[in-house]
């Protein structure tokens, strides 16, 4: 057994970014947390370069975020750290929820095979930033320590930072400021800026406790059980022997007193049951809020994660919310950045976004208040749905330990092509794409691993062999002022000479083809972000021209 060894970042003193102060960034981000290391690596891969402040010199004290969904993995995988993060990280599929001893309802968040990665991992946050760090300084991010943004002024067209370091304060100014500094965030705070929501009136204890221990990769959740009547208990696997457990304590609880050890150990001991060993490493207090802010964009300010939303931690949706943020935001940037798209591109960040975080509010309320009813009404509502778990399937749906994140279906983007033709399916405009295995150049591949980053043609073919018009018109939208590279999916690799404007996969499965409803020729346009912008039974250079247009509001 042993604890986390937290790293110590080398603070630079800045000379070079006092002299001739006020100086002037393109893009300047505030917060190295997950949010913050993500968006700062997406704009480097979009070739943008990043001055990234925070007022710490090392990564999150304590576990904290610690679930990481699967799409948080996807972006993860695009980002270069995803392999990474799950090599370290619990991987696992299967809940369980218990009321006192018994097991009333399971799930499993990804039921058909035929994904590159599970439904989620566990991974202690410190680890995700310490990868994430690793990778921004590969990317040669202007990452600087120990550097607290003091002030914020918002100017027409640029935003006016002041800076204080330990050598120091100095101005500087951003065309563009991604605002990642946590749910308190001192720059909303600063700036008179709302956050709307709901604090639920409860108290839960963290205590990260490193154990041998042989329970399963699973995430174990308990409605009164015998070791904590009357309450709820949490269990999670993390990686290197470390469990995560979630005591509800009640909102009577004194937070100071509860966190003490000696009031702990009590706790765990009950739970456990034996006499095993085990070490303390983190112990936090926290309370349910559902909040966010009423605009994520404000002029030149753009709020990611925490700062603009905040969700309960039943459910995973911080974190992984946060990360789809940037997923979102920083393709957008780049186009109004470059003068390929008008600035109102950014508003539809704001609006996909609030949408997104809305749909994670609900689910994060509905969990809370079956978690934690306080009413008696809802308490009996609660209760009954339990103690019918146990025999009724029905009820067993009812049953609400904290509904896990999942993507959001942009579906109400302006940015989306309405369907023209009928589609069966899952992979509607405004989806997050689905995965599925198929062949790379011989090799075992992903499809998702094929995608992102830029616009891409999904095309659908029998092979390879294209025909000189068909070739055309993809040299065609691979040359236009908003390239679209296109992705062949393949039926069978026999044959053919790919031209130069696309790149193939074969779907030797097919599972490609019947998760998107697919014909030979059924094309998909896709999103720098991986959703769905558009699709069609046919290849139409126009249609798909027009739809580029109308995903980065050039109409």
């Amino acid at each position: 057994m042993g604890v986390y060894v937290y790293p110590q970042y080398a603070y630079r003193r800045p000379d070079d970014l006092m002299a001739n102060a006020p100086q002037r960034r393109p893009l300047v981000i505030v917060g190295a947390g997950p949010v913050g290391l993500a968006a700062a690596i997406d704009a480097r891969l979009h070739g943008i370069p990043v001055l990234l402040f925070d007022e710490d010199d090392s990564v999150s004290v304590g576990s904290r975020a610690v679930c990481y969904a699967k799409r948080a993995l996807e972006i993860l995988d695009r980002l270069g750290v995803g392999d990474t993060v799950v090599k370290k990280g619990v991987g696992w599929n299967v809940g369980r929820t218990f009321v006192r001893k018994d097991e009333v309802y399971q799930f499993n968040l990804v039921p058909d095979s035929g994904h590159k990665r599970p439904g989620m991992i566990n991974l202690q946050q410190y680890y995700l930033e310490e990868d994430l760090v690793t990778r921004a300084q590969a990317l040669d991010v202007d990452l600087r320590w120990k550097h607290k943004v003091i002030s914020v002024q918002p100017k027409p067209d640029y935003t006016l930072l002041r800076v204080e370091t330990p050598d120091g304060v100095f101005d500087i100014e951003a065309d563009w400021l991604v605002v990642a500094d946590g749910a308190r965030s001192p720059i909303r705070r600063s700036l008179g800026l709302d956050i709307e929501g709901r604090v639920f009136m409860d108290r839960f204890l963290i205590a990260d406790v490193v154990m041998k221990a042989d329970y399963p990769a699973e995430r174990w959740f308990w409605f009164d059980p015998p070791f904590h009547p009357g309450q709820s208990v949490l269990l999670h696997k993390q990686s290197h022997n470390v469990w995560r457990i979630d005591f509800q304590l009640g909102w009577d609880a004194d937070p100071e007193e509860e966190k003490k050890p000696e009031n702990v150990i009590p706790r765990l001991k009950a739970m456990l049951g034996d006499e095993r060993p085990f070490e303390l490493e983190w112990i936090s207090i926290y309370t349910f809020q559902c909040r966010r802010m009423k605009e994520f964009r404000h002029g030149r300010l753009l709020f990611v994660g925490d700062a603009a939303h905040q969700v309960s931690p039943f459910g995973a949706r911080g974190a992984n919310s946060g990360i789809q943020d940037t997923d979102d935001l920083i393709w957008k940037l780049k186009l109004v950045m470059d003068g390929k798209a008008p600035e109102r591109l950014l508003d539809t960040y704001s609006q996909d976004r609030m949408f997104a975080a809305d749909e994670n509010l609900l689910n994060s309320t509905r969990s809370t208040d079956f978690i934690t009813p306080k009413s008696r009404v809802s308490k009996t509502f609660r209760d009954a749905t339990l103690a019918l778990a146990g025999h009724h399937a029905f009820a067993r749906k009812l049953v609400n330990s904290g509904r896990l994140s999942v993507p959001s279906y942009l579906t109400e983007s302006a940015l989306n092509t309405p369907d023209s033709d009928v589609f069966a399916g899952n992979m509607v405009p405004g989806a997050p794409m689905d995965d599925a295995p198929v062949q790379v150049k011989g090799e075992a591949g992903w499809l998702l691993d094929q995608v992102g980053g830029k616009f891409q043609l999904l095309c659908f073919v029998a092979e390879p062999a294209l025909s000189q018009a068909m070739a055309t018109q993809l040299a065609t939208l691979a040359s236009g002022s908003l390239p679209v590279r296109t992705l062949l999916v393949c039926a069978s690799a026999a044959g053919g000479t790919l031209t130069a404007a696309a790149e193939a996969v074969i779907d030797d499965e097919g599972l490609v083809a019947r998760r998107y409803d697919a014909q030979a020729g059924t094309c998909y346009l896709i999103r720098p972000d991986q959703h769905v912008a558009a699709r069609w039974r046919t290849l139409d250079v126009a249609r798909i021209q027009a739809a580029v247009a109308q995903a980065t509001c050039n109409v």
